[in-house]
């Protein structure tokens, strides 16, 4: 994963993003938990302990702790997974919005792959987002593509921040996948990170 300058604000966008999430994982319904999901090794409910992380490790980034003592899942969610992204998801918005967030923004943020601006650490947790909000989408059927604004402008970013080579080990995405023609921006986001759709969405949209 590079690590380019980047200069803009990317909290409209990324809280934009926990918006969508959110309405997600309120509309999952209860006998969807065990489904599998496009991302390796997760089924939905596992899928939503995941992103309650990442939600807590820029909550930490907030607070000036260690976004990285948070686990890869959040295990004391699952009995409740949706419920407890939607109730984090609110939080985590107060805390980056308005004077107070703008001024967190070049503060120095630990990540699995190095130090860098928290600037810049939410435009990983703004494609991790999108990208976790495809595999809930499409693994619960619901209508898999954000914002085509919002999408289009985290897909410019991820391929300046994620290269399509290398990939694996340090860089935990797979190989770029080629997209479908009719790949909407957010399925391009997915196909871009490693996700591969067929199997998942139909071949007309």
């Amino acid at each position: 994963m590079t690590n380019p300058t980047l200069t803009t604000d990317p909290r409209p966008a990324y809280l934009a993003a926990l918006d969508w999430v959110a309405d997600l994982a309120g509309a999952v319904p209860a006998d969807r938990m065990a489904d599998p999901t496009p991302c390796d090794g997760f089924d939905v409910r596992t899928l939503l302990a995941h992103l309650v992380t990442t939600l807590r490790r820029p909550a930490s980034i907030a607070a000036g702790t260690d976004p990285l003592a948070h686990p890869v899942v959040s295990e004391d969610v699952l009995d409740a997974p949706a419920t407890a992204y939607v109730a984090e998801a609110a939080a985590l918005k107060s805390a980056w919005s308005g004077p107070e967030g703008e001024a967190l923004l070049d503060r120095v943020a630990r990540l699995p792959f190095g130090e860098v601006a928290a600037r810049t650490a939410l435009t990983v947790f703004l494609n991790e987002t999108l990208v976790h909000g495809w595999d809930l989408a499409v693994a619960t059927g619901q209508a898999p593509e954000a914002d085509p604004d919002l999408a289009t402008t985290a897909l410019a970013t991820a391929r300046a921040f994620l290269p399509a080579e290398p990939r694996g080990g340090p860089v935990p995405f797979g190989p770029v996948v080629e997209h479908r023609p009719e790949a909407g921006p957010t399925e391009r986001l997915a196909n871009w990170s490693g996700r591969v759709s067929t199997g998942w969405v139909t071949t007309g949209g």
